[in-house]
């Protein structure tokens, strides 16, 4: 499942993500009181994420199921950084993220196990 997912729909897609399954009127709730959305602006929103497939709406209450994980988005948008500013390089995307951010022995201690990893099960 490939689509582009704009701010407004990642920050309700990351409440749901947070708490499960909701009514959209409980949603609605949360944007208003953290970010002052009003509840047209959330059920627009709503909409456009069922419409991609991203979110279910079910019956009563407009009940909200996510359909995505938060890791598929993730990846998705990882990947599409990679390709439009890397070319496709992993090592130049890395490596432009880690240029100006000091990291720790522990975080480079996970990412030589990672490589390690995926090192395996190539063979």
């Amino acid at each position: 499942m490939k689509f582009k997912v704009f701010d407004s729909e990642l920050r309700v897609l990351e409440i749901l993500w947070e708490n499960g399954e909701m009514n959209a009127r409980e949603i609605a709730y949360i944007l208003e009181a953290e970010i002052g959305w009003n509840v047209n602006t959330t059920y627009s929103t709503l909409k456009k994420l069922v419409s991609k497939g991203a979110i279910k709406r079910q019956e009563p209450r407009f009940l909200c199921i996510p359909l995505i994980t938060k890791a598929d988005i993730q990846k998705q948008e990882v990947r599409e950084l990679g390709d439009k500013l890397f070319g496709g390089s992993v090592s130049a995307l890395l490596s432009a993220f880690v240029a100006d951010k000091k990291i720790s022995k522990k975080e480079i201690e996970e990412m030589k196990q990672f490589v390690e990893l995926l090192d395996n099960e190539e063979r």
